[in-house]
């Protein structure tokens, strides 16, 4: 099965700024690290785009061939002072697969896929 690429796209919001970077690196290292751990067949990149983008400050690129996982993992911060504080704002939820006109494609051209 291919894996899914989900793109989640996150502003961070005044309470998140105010917090010192000693307060942040340990929010991150106890409350958001676990979630990761706990969830290994997902694989999770955070990127900074507050250089770049006026709305989008952060996201995730998150890759898994089980999505259970992943609403699993989006459950758990749910429950975090991520949604809840909230320290971000979710903007947007990406989901796909890459090139799945290739398969779709090759069932047009073999109906018995």
């Amino acid at each position: 099965m291919k894996p899914y690429t989900i793109l989640i796209l996150l502003s961070a919001t005044s309470k998140w700024l105010t917090l010192s970077r000693h307060e942040r690196a340990q929010f991150y290292e106890k409350t958001i690290l676990p979630v990761f751990r706990n969830t290994p067949s997902l694989s999770v990149k955070f990127y900074d785009s507050e250089y770049f983008n006026a709305t989008i400050s952060d996201f995730l690129i998150v890759s898994t061939t089980d999505l259970d996982e992943y609403k699993r993992m989006i459950e758990i911060l749910r429950d975090s002072a991520v949604y809840s504080v909230p320290y971000f704002t979710v903007k947007d939820i990406v989901v796909g697969q890459e090139n799945l006109f290739q398969d779709f494609d090759q069932q047009l051209n073999n109906p018995a896929l």
